[in-house]
């Protein structure tokens, strides 16, 4: 099936259909994700940034508090 023929069929959907269709596209990628290449430059930060979460050098932030201060910065 192509891309435009998907397309279409997905249009034929109701809401809760398409919802549930991208709950199960979702799923997928998860199962899948250790497929996905990583840059070395990114598991070279994500690397820098857990040491320095270790030693204490930086913190976590809740996501709803920064979520929050971006809603309200980008007004």
């Amino acid at each position: 099936m192509s891309k435009v023929e998907v397309l279409k069929n997905i249009e034929k959907l109701d809401l809760s259909e398409k919802l549930i269709l991208v709950e199960d596209i979702w799923d997928s990628i998860a199962r899948s994700n250790s497929e996905l290449p990583l840059p070395e430059w990114q598991k070279i930060e994500l690397d820098k940034r857990y040491e320095e979460f270790k030693e204490g050098k930086t913190g976590l932030h809740e996501w709803k508090k920064v979520h929050n201060e971006l809603r309200e910065k980008h007004k």
